[in-house]
């Protein structure tokens, strides 16, 4: 496994020895690896999220463009389908 060095703020360091002496990570390099895996997976939820926007916008503007719009309110619509609900 390659080597790599780090400089750590103070505080950093701290939380590092912290973790480590609680036992929640075996050692320091352990807990490194965690956040960044922690970070790899937000990382990836975010290109995701982000995907699935991007595609939420675009069938927004093919709607429009194909005239499938309403000038009525959330609000109206809500309304009527909470009303059909009760029927």
């Amino acid at each position: 496994m390659p080597t790599m060095n780090v400089s750590l703020t103070a505080e950093m360091a701290d939380f590092v020895q912290s973790e480590v002496q609680s036992g929640r990570y075996v050692s320091a390099s352990e807990l490194v690896r965690d956040g960044l895996r922690m970070l790899a997976y937000e990382r990836a939820q975010e290109s995701e999220k982000a995907a699935l926007l991007k595609a939420a916008v675009q069938a927004g503007i093919d709607d429009v463009e194909a005239g499938r719009i309403s000038d009525r309110s959330v609000d109206d619509i809500l309304q009527e389908v909470l009303a059909e609900g009760r029927r």
